[in-house]
């Protein structure tokens, strides 16, 4: 008998062990580098990131600053100094910061100049996680800082024997700063930013562990110091602080939008049980490991597992929260549309222009509960301001092209996230689709009037009007098909007369899409397909001839059928990729990555043709789709500073990558499908908020074994080149055997394609 207790007591040991080990590697914190795509500058962009230190989806964030104040290259990997550690919301470098500040140690003497008190660092003295950003400056000062969800803690260890400074820096624009020494605290509020309105404030809180030695304020024009002074207000203003040589100091810092009162409330109960700053790094680590843990992928190189959860980690930081809770915990906002505080939820920090193809559809999986608040946040805003946000930081602008609002809305309902009225958000977009916005752009519909009489925008009404006219079409086709889900007969029928629009810019000679003038001419006489900018976005006409997201089918009989729509897909990833600048004023960085590429015309580093690898689904050849989707993923992403193809927009970049390493993308956001291409692990599993899992198995994957032999859907034979929806969050197995050859008899049937809307139609 002892000897069978023994055996099992031994068991147990051996279980628990295992068990112990499994846990520890589960620590997918240490594949993120917070560093990818930092290696940027204006005229190139590996990522244009910097190193986000913040829980998943957070109000606030942090990030060391290389750059100066204002500069949308916070920072840039190239930096040899750091002039500061700050509080930051930048979804882009194009559209800078707002209602940021900066806090800086120094040593011996003070000086506040962002300029002179610079101080130079090296890479080898850095760590840089989602949880815990430090580094060992080259004077010995060592800063630290970790998240809560809106604000944190930071911390600072002197050199011996060295005076010891924090320098708050009120950044560019207005600010208030009041420094109570008896509490060791200094509260204020900052205005600031692009896009941030000037009747509203970030109102902080900062709390030190230390007393003040010595204290006053400063302003960031002049860089003049009034010694002693406690309070000031104005452009500028900051405020500095002196501890004991050699001090530790830890500062609490949190942010509220609505008062003063919130920001301290929302110190004491995110940072109120928290001593050391040790504690708020490990409660951030564990909530990155849980959502990171959520899509586990194993039989990879070590390194497509740091770019897999490098980017798992940045397809969950936008869109920011911009709400807060109150005494109950219940949500509430100061509103950036009509600046009055209302009950509910607010999100923000988000261009849907590089969002709606990749980021969302994500989240749909991930966080269906968290869409469906942000779906009614939707309708919130426009209710407040009369227009959807199409591009918010944190307010209204109208950035890029396209009515993309209606795409999120359709594609969470097409998902089963019925959150919203529909009928109130069909309404909403008519509005939209039939009114000119003060802002422009993607705020409401320039030449609207043109686009519902001769079904496109002309030249001479907007600048990038042939762009601006196909993501119309696929705006209008996701309005209807949210009408048609939802029984709007109505709405069905008119914007069911527009989905076609894309057609009205072909041009048959040619074979390409093209700007028209309004008596009906082609915009260029001398056309060239590779003429970049107006009547296109950041792109040229061979590289938007494919967007027609919804209707893949209706442009391959503008194409002639077929063969010749895969010829012209081999030309486009395998032929030249020469190029004109067109109407920019010089080469233009999507340009120089697209020729870094050196994937013909295909420009993944932008947005507007992303999707095409998988257009091949469409078309009887879904084996050139594995095989370009895995020279993508293998030749233009990794983990490293330079990790990006282009600009990461807010999870775009990232989420594309995330998507298409468990081989699944929707190319038409708005329906329920996700359309097959080739994944890069053996064994992916997505573990759903609904407590179902979802398994990606890839029999004989290797770099390759790119092609799908066969694949079974939850034990059955499964020839479809697409999955929908609820075939993932119902949980199930999507069995795929991979070869290094084609089969060339797979997914070609006709059911096997996945959707377009004339297809739709005719049937």
């Amino acid at each position: 008998m002892k000897n069978i207790v023994t055996i099992l007591i031994f068991f147990s040991l051996c279980v628990l062990a295992s068990s112990c080990q499994q846990q520890q590697q589960e620590d997918l914190l240490k594949y993120v580098n917070t560093l990818q795509g930092t290696d940027s500058k204006p005229d190139y962009s590996n990522g244009n990131t910097y190193p986000t230190v913040a829980v998943p989806y957070p109000m606030h964030a942090f990030s060391p600053q290389t750059g100066k104040n204002g500069d949308g290259w916070k920072y840039q990997y190239s930096a040899t100094t750091i002039r500061g550690f700050q509080l930051v919301h930048q979804c882009s470098p194009w559209v800078r910061d707002y209602a940021t500040l900066t806090l800086m140690p120094q040593i011996e003497e003070l000086k506040v100049n962002e300029e002179e008190r610079a101080t130079k660092f090296s890479h080898d003295n850095e760590i840089a996680k989602p949880n815990y950003y430090a580094v060992t400056l080259d004077n010995q000062i060592k800063a630290e800082i970790a998240p809560v969800e809106r604000g944190g803690m930071m911390r600072f260890s002197f050199p011996e024997n060295e005076k010891a400074y924090v320098v708050l820096d009120g950044y560019i624009g207005k600010s208030q700063v009041k420094i109570n020494p008896d509490k060791n605290k200094i509260t204020g509020w900052v205005n600031s930013g692009f896009l941030f309105p000037e009747e509203m404030k970030g109102f902080f809180v900062l709390e030190f562990d230390q007393p003040f030695e010595s204290f006053g304020t400063w302003e960031n024009r002049e860089n003049s110091v009034a010694t002693n002074a406690t309070t000031d207000e104005g452009d500028g203003k900051g405020a500095y602080i002196e501890f004991t040589s050699g001090a530790e100091v830890q500062v609490k810092i949190s942010m509220s939008y609505i008062s003063p009162e919130q920001a301290q409330l929302t110190l004491d109960t995110e940072l109120g049980d928290f001593d050391e700053l040790e504690d708020v790094k490990d409660a951030a680590a564990t909530l990155w490991n849980d959502l990171l843990g959520r899509v586990e992928v194993e039989g990879s190189s070590e390194a497509d597992k740091a770019t897999f959860y490098s980017c798992l980690f940045r397809s969950n930081l936008f869109s920011h929260k911009f709400y807060e809770l109150d005494e109950k915990g219940e949500p509430y906002y100061m509103s950036p549309y009509d600046m009055k505080v209302h009950n509910g939820y607010m999100y923000t920090d988000n261009g849907f222009w590089d969002t709606f193809r990749s980021q969302f559809p994500l989240t749909n999986i991930l966080h269906p509960t968290m869409q469906g608040q942000y779906m009614q946040s939707l309708i919130d805003a426009n209710e407040q301001c009369g227009w959807f946000p199409a591009w918010s930081c944190p307010g209204m602008s109208g950035i890029m092209i396209g009515n993309h609002a209606i795409s999120l809305l359709a594609d969470a309902w097409a998902k089963g996230i019925h959150s919203f009225d529909p009928e109130k958000a069909l309404d909403m977009y008519y509005h939209e689709i039939t009114n000119k916005s003060f802002w422009g752009g993607s705020s409401g519909r320039e030449g609207h009037e043109f686009y519902f009489d001769k079904g496109y925008i002309p030249y001479e009404q907007a600048g990038e009007s042939a762009a601006k006219t196909l993501e119309y079409a696929y705006d209008d086709f996701c309005a209807y098909n949210l009408a048609k889900m939802t029984g709007n007969k109505m709405y069905e029928k008119i914007y069911g007369e527009l989905i076609y629009n894309y057609k009205t810019i072909w041009d048959e000679e040619s074979g390409y899409m093209r700007g028209r003038k309004e008596n009906g001419d082609w915009v260029f006489e001398d056309f060239n397909p590779y003429r970049w900018g107006n009547p296109f976005t950041e792109g040229n006409s061979a590289q938007y001839t494919w967007s027609v997201f919804h209707d893949v089918d209706g442009l391959i009989d503008l194409m002639g059928g077929n063969e010749n729509f895969n010829a012209r897909l081999d030309s486009f990833f395998n032929g030249t990729n020469e190029f004109d600048k067109g109407s920019y004023w010089e080469v233009i960085h999507e340009i120089k990555e697209m020729l870094d590429a050196n994937m013909g015309q295909y420009a993944h580093g932008n947005q507007p043709c992303q999707h095409v690898p998988f257009l091949y689904n469409y078309s009887g050849q879904p084996w050139k789709a594995q095989a370009q989707l895995r020279k993508v993923m293998s030749q233009l992403y990794n983990s490293s500073p330079q990790g990006y193809p282009g600009d990461e927009d807010q999870g775009g970049l990232s989420s594309w990558y995330v998507l298409n390493a468990l081989g699944i993308y929707s190319v038409c956001p708005g329906t329920d499908q996700y359309v097959l291409g080739s994944p890069l692990f053996q064994k992916a599993t997505i573990k759903l908020e609904n407590g179902n899992e979802f398994v990606i198995l890839a029999d004989d994957n290797s770099p390759e074994n790119v092609y799908i032999e066969s694949a079974e859907l939850n034990g059955k034979p499964y020839s479809k080149n697409w999955i929908t929806y609820n075939d993932i969050n119902n949980g199930g197995v999507l069995h795929l055997k991979m070869s290094n050859q084609p089969n060339y008899n797979r997914g070609t049937a006709v059911e096997d394609l996945p959707f377009s809307v004339s297809t739709q139609n005719k049937n």
